[in-house]
């Protein structure tokens, strides 16, 4: 991504009246679903083969701060908040091919309107159709808007009673029918739309992020961060939130709501090394985040042992396991398995039992205690055994050497 810096006058003029987030939000991206608008966001470099397929009136009404496309593999399904026009969609289709699947969620009905128009045309060009739109709070992923629209068109709100009912119904709606179903998605993507989101509302957020999620899934999130807390003056400023600053997480407490959820490896992929906006001597900038989910179940001892293989001295996950490099560090059976691939698998060298202990017969395992393996768990069969190099072993054409 190019930095292009937008600073902004430290007098900006803000109101004191309390600011109702989601009306500004809906109010100025309704109005970029129909008119480009150059002030949202930052400029994101793509992909240039997978823009080739999409409408040019698509490309120019995303508003973005990243491209967490990349970071999808063939096959996923895919779950994008805060979809707008599709762009993000639409690539992601290209990537996940016939045997994947996209879905965008969005509650602003311009966008979802832009999306929509062109889904028989991608589909032509594509040659299968692997992307629906579902109107929907990112916040509330089990509520489907448009069913809800439906029952409201049958049954109107015209009295609290009414208004009362509705809300039951909006729940059943939540149960029954939910907008994405838990454990359902491979990997979740978002650029620069969390921010938008209301304070209140976002431990809802990244805990619907977790319901929907399988169990080995990652989240992919492209936002506007702050080096420092934004204060109130400013958050209270309608044009700034609908234009990604004031609602900015901190970039630490970013990371943080990954970890609360119940997310782990979470890692900074992607960030945006000069502020794309300056105000007050607050920097905001692009940050890219990616977590995994995966780590909930009982801890069973199977003597496995991991290797971490440096470049630090010692390291400490999400969970507090300490790993000294280059020692045996004995982890349960669902530790060992998350080592084993991403994003730890480059780091780790696994050890595995001598003899292989069944799921059935393991004890539990207590991952708050920081112990090392003995070697004979792990030495894969030569416990007891001497056995030397044949003479010729390192001469030329020799395999041990």
């Amino acid at each position: 991504m190019t930095a292009i810096p937008a600073k902004i006058a430290s007098d900006t003029t803000v109101s004191d009246a309390p600011l109702n987030v989601e009306e500004a939000v809906r109010d100025r991206y309704s109005a970029a679903a129909l008119e480009k608008e150059t002030a949202l966001c930052c400029p994101v470099e793509y992909d240039r083969k997978y823009l080739e397929a999409i409408p040019e009136e698509i490309i120019e009404r995303d508003y973005g701060c990243g491209d967490p496309s990349q970071y999808v593999n063939p096959g996923d399904t895919v779950l994008d908040l805060g979809s707008g026009g599709g762009k993000i969609c639409y690539i992601a289709a290209q990537v996940v091919g016939a045997e994947g699947k996209v879905i965008g969620v969005d509650c602003n009905d311009e966008m979802l309107g832009l999306a929509r128009q062109y889904q028989p045309e991608m589909s032509e060009k594509l040659g299968y159709d692997n992307v629906e739109f579902r109107k929907g709070k990112i916040q509330d992923l089990k509520l489907n808007l448009e069913l809800l629209d439906e029952q409201l068109a049958e049954r109107p709100v015209q009295t609290s009673t009414d208004w009362l009912e509705m809300e039951t119904r909006a729940q059943k709606l939540r149960e029954t029918k939910p907008l994405v179903e838990s454990d359902s998605v491979d990997v979740i993507v978002s650029n620069c739309v969390l921010n938008l989101v209301r304070e209140e509302d976002r431990r809802q957020l990244f805990a619907e992020m977790f319901r929907t999620l399988r169990r080995g899934g990652r989240a992919v999130i492209s936002d506007i961060v702050s080096d420092e807390d934004v204060p109130d003056a400013l958050r209270n400023d309608a044009r700034l939130w609908s234009g990604c600053l004031s609602g900015a997480f901190r970039e630490d407490l970013f990371l943080k709501a990954f970890e609360e959820a119940g997310f782990y490896g979470v890692e900074i992929v992607k960030r945006q090394t000069e502020p794309w906006a300056v105000v007050d001597g607050i920097e905001f900038r692009s940050m890219t985040v990616r977590a995994w989910k995966g780590k909930e179940g009982p801890c069973l001892e199977r003597k496995q042992a991991v290797v971490y293989n440096g470049p630090w001295k010692v390291v400490i996950d999400d969970d507090g396991h300490r790993l000294n490099r280059g020692e045996r560090m004995a982890v349960c059976d669902k530790t060992f398995n998350i080592y084993t691939r991403e994003p730890y698998g480059s780091q780790i060298t696994a050890l595995p039992p001598v003899e292989e202990i069944p799921l059935e017969q393991a004890a539990s395992f207590d991952c708050k205690r920081i112990s090392i393996r003995d070697p004979k768990d792990t030495k894969g069969g030569f416990a007891g055994l001497t056995i030397l190099p044949s003479e010729d072993c390192c001469s030329p054409g020799g395999d041990c050497c």
